[in-house]
């Protein structure tokens, strides 16, 4: 497993491979480490890689790096969950562009059965912080996740308030897990820990908090929730652009008005005008738009749907998987007469639908019993 996970590591640390790429990579060649092993001269034949690219990935330079971060990691109990592997977040992994792997410190379930992200502004008002305690209060009957990003206003209000009533809570983190920012929030982020939190990052150690890192943090926070609601937020910001990411995920928003004129009211009125958000008055207005009923459920996100939903073509690989066991994409090419470029394209789409397990050697093994 550990030189399993060093591969992956040592994956992430590419510049210019992202998530889509190097899913894209990974499905070429069949597993992490044969990409690795890959010439260059094939890498670069896989589209949207390149030559320059495909010199940085057959260097192996990056797999030092990757040494440095799996004994981190070992030293500090860390969870590093793979796109793959079954406790990576399912709704995260539904994300064309969610991180290959995510660092989990602490113990809360990403998979929980509901979740709902709180965000907002740094210079939260005495009427956001009220809005906000009574909105994670209420929660409690909703039996919830919480998850925001630490940072000072909203934020660390969310946190503070999921601790009072008894709601885990996850921080999505814009760095490594080496270091806490804010500083003065290191106290909170124990505290998070010690009763069943968790601190997330797809940041590798050493890390800085680094503006640009902000965006990348956003969009994971949107890809684990179910809901965001938006407190307060300016006109621009960090929270509009986790809004609008959350859109993008077919996520419902949530957005607390405010009076026109002030600041910090802005953002969140724009987001009900152009119907981005819907309009957050009490937790009622959320219960009743995610028809969520009073309780915890004690089922996991990934069971939510007892039935995918296949194309006909889909169903012809999968019927094909069910006869031929862990078959290669040359056997799936050659047994069903499909061309290389649509066999990849339907493989990948059944790959997402959590429906195949693609295998070293570019083969393919059925994870999930679809009729």
């Amino acid at each position: 497993m550990s030189k399993k996970l060093l591969y992956r590591i040592a994956l992430t640390q590419i510049p210019g491979v992202g998530g889509v790429t190097a899913r894209r990579l990974i499905r070429y060649c069949g597993g992490v480490e044969a990409v690795f092993k890959e010439r260059a001269a094939a890498l670069k034949k896989i589209p949207g890689i390149g030559e320059h690219l495909a010199r940085a990935v057959s260097s192996r330079s990056f797999l030092d790096r990757a040494e440095q971060e799996l004994r981190f990691i070992g030293r500090h109990d860390i969870r590093a969950l793979f796109y793959l592997d079954d406790d990576y977040p399912t709704r995260l992994r539904e994300c064309e562009d969610g991180p290959l792997l995510l660092y989990v410190k602490g113990t809360a379930d990403l998979n929980y059965a509901r979740v709902v992200a709180v965000i907002g502004t740094r210079n939260m008002t005495s009427y956001g912080k009220a809005k906000c305690e009574e909105l994670i209060r209420d929660l409690q009957a909703l039996g919830v996740l919480v998850i925001s990003g630490l940072a000072y206003g909203v934020d660390a209000c969310a946190h503070k308030a999921a601790l009072k009533y008894g709601l885990p809570t996850a921080a999505v983190l814009g760095h490594g897990l080496d270091r806490i920012y804010p500083h003065p929030h290191h106290k909170l982020a124990r505290q998070m820990l010690m009763e069943g939190g968790a601190l997330v990052t797809d940041f590798v150690s050493g890390t800085r908090p680094d503006r640009e890192n902000f965006p990348k943090r956003n969009r994971i926070i949107a890809g684990l929730c179910d809901a965001v609601v938006v407190i307060e937020a300016a006109i621009t910001g960090g929270a509009l652009i986790t809004a609008n990411i959350a859109n993008t995920y077919n996520r419902d928003v949530f957005a607390l008005p405010g009076k026109v004129h002030d600041q910090y009211s802005q953002g969140c009125n724009k987001l009900i005008k152009i119907n981005k958000a819907h309009l957050y008055e009490f937790v009622a207005d959320l219960q009743y738009i995610m028809n969520w009923e009073p309780g915890s459920s004690k089922r996991q996100a990934s069971q939510a749907s007892l039935f995918v939903s296949l194309t006909p073509e889909e169903k012809k690989v999968v019927s094909f998987l069910k006869e031929n066991a862990d078959a290669g994409i040359d056997q799936i090419v050659s047994g069903l007469r499909f061309n290389l470029s649509k066999t990849s394209s339907i493989l990948l789409s059944l790959e997402f639908k959590e429906v195949v397990k693609p295998l070293p050697g570019k083969h393919f093994r059925l994870q999930a019993d679809v009729s």
